[in-house]
């Protein structure tokens, strides 16, 4: 099932947002969140309604109905689950339109026992992660009426998977010990481009899947925060920023970690295409009502009354609004990792009478990274990496 261009552009103009008030290393996903806001928007009136839909960057007469065509898009996508879960007290009577504009099965029952409810909806987000997560992020009292969750899991594996090797830097606070890098060459250029963007220069490179599941590595000009570097990734899916591919590219440093060189060689060969990145995994959690601006909140934390008349004339109002994530990137996919050694012996000094092309790209410092669906360019999970993985004490236990 298709979705739509603009709920693909409303869903990753929130994600940019989002990285515009991120510090630090984390990985977050609007896409996870999108959905939920959307629902709530449908059953929302008055100030909560619009700003729900402002933050959703669309109508809130179309938000359910393009909720529903998101969730069913993403499910179709190979290498990616999605769930959503409601779970309301006995007690609580909603109204028939918009439960029926739910995902079928999705509605489950709170006991109004705290511990309890807790230990089911940690064992639904067991489940519906395959264990990548294992704590339903929401804090369940005793006046908790309704709970409105979602799940999304992706997976993919490299079309060229990388080589594990030491990551070389000059990053100081990467530099203190040893780091476990990525490396590996191709000749496809157009896998790496670079992009003038109004807060500076940003390389772009991209990881295929073998799912059409892909993730885009990001390196700004130093001193580019992380929201400028995310937003420009962003505006580069959506077009609005054009990108100089890696055969167009001029020789000498070109992008931030990029270079393009003649080099030597002893026979006629293609050119090539030398990646460099650090290996990383990562867990965080988002406190959604810390930022309740972005995500049209603000009115609907107001306790002392209903803003949800749409969804049951019970007074509803948002308590607590919370992700928790995690992101993977190793040698052999998103949320895989191998270990793998290679030897080299070095050799007598060869004849070089032919002369190639090779770009050089490293990702050796802090960068970001948009995991998303190749075909409609939404993006799935995104994130900035400030501390990449340590080398394992085994990698090389293997070598002769």
């Amino acid at each position: 099932m298709a979705v739509a261009t603009t709920t693909v552009r409303a869903v990753n103009g929130l994600s940019a947002r989002w990285a515009g008030a991120l510090e630090g290393g984390t990985a977050y996903s609007a896409a996870g969140v999108w959905p939920l806001l959307a629902y709530l928007a449908d059953g929302a009136k008055g100030a909560a309604r619009a700003e729900l839909a402002e933050a959703l960057g669309l109508p809130a007469s179309q938000a359910a109905h393009a909720a529903g065509e998101l969730l069913a898009a993403m499910g179709a996508m190979r290498g990616l689950k999605t769930a959503l879960g409601l779970w309301t007290k006995r007690t609580l009577e909603l109204r028939e339109e918009w439960e029926a504009g739910l995902p079928a099965a999705a509605h489950g029952v709170l006991t109004g026992e705290p511990v309890a409810d807790h230990q089911a909806l940690d064992a639904w987000a067991v489940k519906r992660t395959g264990g990548l997560i294992d704590r339903m992020p929401v804090t369940l009292t005793e006046d908790t009426q309704m709970v409105l969750a979602s799940a999304l899991t992706m997976r993919t594996q490299w079309l060229s998977p990388f080589r594990e090797v030491e990551l070389e830097t000059a990053y100081e606070p990467w530099a203190t010990k040893p780091r476990l890098g990525l490396w590996r060459s191709s000749t496809l250029l157009d896998r790496v481009g670079v992009a003038n963007t109004p807060g500076g220069y940003v390389t772009e490179l991209k990881v295929l899947g073998n799912n059409a599941l892909d993730v885009h590595l990001l390196l700004g000009d130093e001193g580019m925060r992380p929201g400028q570097v995310l937003g420009a990734g962003v505006d580069i899916l959506a077009g609005r920023c054009p990108v100089v591919p890696g055969p167009r590219l001029p020789y000498g440093n070109v992008g931030p970690g990029l270079r393009v060189g003649k080099m030597s060689c002893m026979r006629p060969e293609p050119p090539s295409l030398e990646v460099t990145t650090a290996a990383y995994e990562m867990e965080a959690s988002h406190d959604l009502l810390v930022l309740h601006r972005l995500f049209g909140l603000t009115t609907a934390r107001d306790t002392s009354r209903g803003h949800f008349p749409g969804i049951s004339d019970f007074p509803l109002a948002i308590r607590s609004a919370e992700q928790k994530t995690m992101a993977k990137f190793g040698a052999l996919g998103f949320e895989a990792a191998a270990a793998t050694a290679f030897g080299a012996l070095a050799g007598s000094m060869p004849d070089l009478r032919y002369v190639t092309t090779r770009i050089s790209a490293a990702f050796d410092r802090p960068f970001g990274f948009l995991a998303l669906h190749r075909h409609t360019r939404l993006v799935l999970t995104a994130g900035w990496v400030t501390d990449p993985l340590p080398i394992p004490e085994n990698l090389w236990d293997d070598e002769p």
